[in-house]
């Protein structure tokens, strides 16, 4: 279906998505009126630039507050660690462009029912199908602390304080794995004083996402989207 926004067609085709190419053109279009961007613009450096203009204009996103720095502290205790360690396994089966992923996929399943069941076989199983060169280790990875690996990875490690094989397959950038830990040094909590800006600055990427998510749905309900759902609400009341 062809992709407009005010009757102004979107080459949806050299974007990710065709949502975020509606989008880009339903900013480009509010910066005109707002007049960050004139009629005859066409360089899409130029386009971005007004874009970002009208968002920091526009979209008024409040710093975190101390109160609700400490509460996200207390809620959170595990991201606050420092001296945590893992000693880890993995299997990786690696996806890469041309590959058939959900065949991959269902090979990794099929292995980890297998190894749930049967955990004794996991050095075995690494050396023959892991995409790693740890696999020739039966899948050790050796210590790790956080910031050791990409976070996705990191997240399945450090998120519980349980031992042995994850019960669901972990997804990265490079594909599927099959974790195992077999040994964690707790470490210690660092104090709310030394993580507090880090802290304020996660809230405040998550307060400015959502409120950029409202303000694309506002200028989307004011205006006639065709071809996709920008989830559009007509009141700047929107949740």
């Amino acid at each position: 279906m062809t992709v407009s926004v005010n009757g102004v067609a979107v080459e949806a085709a050299v974007w990710p998505s065709a949502e975020l190419a509606a989008v880009h053109e339903l900013l480009r279009q509010r910066a005109m009126v707002a007049g960050l961007l004139t009629q005859d613009a066409c360089l899409e450096a130029e386009v971005s630039a007004a874009i970002e203009r009208l968002l920091e204009r526009e979209v008024v996103v409040p710093s975190p507050t101390e109160a609700e720095c400490r509460r996200y502290y207390v809620a959170h205790p595990a991201e606050f660690r420092s001296g945590e360690l893992v000693s880890a396994r993995h299997i990786l089966f690696q996806v890469t462009p041309g590959v058939l992923v959900n065949q991959i996929r269902a090979t990794a399943e099929r292995t980890l029912m297998d190894l749930l069941a049967e955990p004794d076989g996991f050095r075995e199983r690494a050396r023959e199908l892991s995409n790693c060169p740890s696999g020739l280790f039966g899948g050790n990875l050796g210590q790790l602390g956080r910031g050791d690996t990409v976070p996705e990875f990191e997240a399945a490690l450090f998120s519980d304080d349980s031992i042995g094989i994850r019960p669901g397959l972990v997804k990265t950038r490079y594909g599927f794995h099959i974790v195992a830990v077999d040994h964690r040094v707790p470490g210690q909590a660092a104090p709310f004083e030394a993580v507090q800006a880090q802290i304020a600055e996660r809230l405040a990427e998550i307060v400015q996402q959502r409120a950029l998510a409202q303000y694309v749905a506002i200028l989307a309900g004011q205006a006639n989207v065709v071809g996709v759902d920008l989830q559009a609400a007509s009141s700047p009341l929107v949740q």
